[in-house]
């Protein structure tokens, strides 16, 4: 996940959002090649035909996920004092504390991270911070800061919005609830290529069979259409064309069912066609100003020339397929999984770019409330990515559940900048 539509598009990530677009971007996919056995065998068949594919037609299939970042666009982390973080001191640290230590119980249980936080984590336990001042002070005993830069020397990049939406739907088509949300289907591939190449790290592609070739999924219109393999897939049905859209974009979020209750869906994976932003297309037409082009005014828009929509969501080809998430009874926060596997609390999580920024790190961000010079200065938690949220400085502000949450990410678009806190004494990331 993964944001203003003005901004760019949301996270290629559970809760992971895609290119610097217009919209959020797409939840980007953490999930590993787990097919039934057929799929398994189809995969080891075809690996080298995909990657033989890719060198002699690359238009054939998807481009694969972005590997390494080149070193341009990593960032540089230099070391600084707690004092040099504008507005540390008047932050209340108290309130990321919850997610910090729900970050600890999954960077504690991951052999790659486990040496690395496992003794400011185990402080935690019996930490203590009933105020903001005693979390700080535990903060600067156990961490050091480093300022995130940019190659170039910048200190400030973009910082967007996201959220967690409601829609009104069922489990059951209705005339009322007719807009499906579906499950992966059966026929969808997912070749990660590093389990034949290491140096290949983080690609993967997306595809399916025809025949003995591998060729693209389906893209928007056709799965929208039914010409792709999705009947029988149908997880639930809203009552909206575009706030099912902007679901996707999200990456994830709830429904309340007819039937009674609220269903719970996050991102389970994509069909691999590129993301295109649909405000971008609405801004080349003319048809809205860059004033316009929210998340807001799309809706609007959208409202007043219902006959012209279809057309206009089929622009975008990529396609974000969900799963049913039952939250955890015994979790502290009640919000949707971010890649790091743990619930994003609202105002205090962001998505990064986790080549340049650590995943689960806390990261203190100086940056302003929407459209507005008010500072926002805050300590974050980096426990989810996007898509989207490509380059040393770039940033993805969780907002939280429902209509204020998606006023403040609508509207998004703001200069941050960034200090990570890393363990004393441990090496930063190479």
């Amino acid at each position: 996940m993964l944001s203003p539509v003005v901004a760019a598009g949301r996270r290629l990530a559970p809760a992971a959002h895609r290119e610097p677009d217009d919209e959020n971007g797409e939840p980007e996919s953490n999930a590993r090649f787990d097919k039934e056995p057929h799929h398994r065998l189809v995969f080891r068949r075809f690996s080298l035909a995909v990657l033989a594919a890719i060198g002699a037609a690359c238009t054939a299939l998807p481009p694969p996920a972005p590997g390494p970042a080149p070193e341009r666009d990593r960032a540089i982390l230099k070391p600084v004092a707690f004092a040099q973080l504008p507005g540390w001191a008047d932050d209340a640290v108290a309130e990321a504390w919850p997610a910090f230590v729900s970050g600890c119980a999954a960077l504690v249980s991951r052999p790659p991270t486990a040496g690395i936080w496992r003794e400011p984590c185990a402080a935690a336990v019996t930490a203590d911070p009933r105020d903001s001042a005693a979390a700080r002070a535990f903060f600067e005993r156990y961490f050091s800061a480093y300022q995130a830069v940019a190659p170039d020397g910048a200190s400030a990049g973009l910082v967007t919005g996201y959220y967690e939406p409601l829609l009104q739907g069922s489990r059951v088509r209705s005339a009322r609830n007719r807009y499906p949300l579906f499950s992966p289907p059966d026929d969808l591939l997912t070749v990660d290529l590093s389990e034949l190449y290491p140096e290949l790290k983080d690609k993967r592609v997306r595809g399916r069979l025809e025949g003995r070739r591998v060729v693209p999924y389906w893209p928007r219109a056709d799965i929208e259409s039914g010409r792709a393999a999705v009947a029988g897939k149908e997880l639930a049905f809203v009552d909206d064309p575009v706030e099912a859209f902007f679901l996707q974009i999200q990456g994830s979020g709830r429904i309340r069912l007819a039937e009674g209750g609220v269903m719970r869906v996050g991102y389970a994976d994509q069909n691999g066609q590129p993301f295109r932003s649909i405000a971008r297309v609405l801004l080349e037409r003319g048809v809205l100003t860059p004033g316009q082009a929210t998340m807001q005014g799309i809706k609007a828009w959208a409202r007043e020339h219902p006959e012209e929509l279809p057309a206009l969501l089929n622009e975008n080809p990529s396609y974000v397929f969900f799963r049913e998430v039952v939250p955890d009874p015994a979790a502290t926060i009640d919000g949707p999984t971010g890649t790091l596997g743990v619930p994003l609390a609202a105002g205090r999580a962001i998505a990064v770019d986790p080549r340049s920024i650590p995943l689960g790190a806390p990261v203190f961000l100086a940056t302003s409330w929407p459209l507005s010079n008010e500072p926002l200065n805050r300590l974050m938690l980096a426990q989810d990515t996007g898509g989207a949220i490509r380059g040393a400085l770039r940033a993805d502000f969780f907002w939280g559940f429902g209509d204020d949450a998606a006023w403040q990410a609508g509207r998004m678009k703001q200069e941050g900048r960034m200090w990570v806190l890393w363990p004393k004494g441990a090496a930063l990331p190479p």
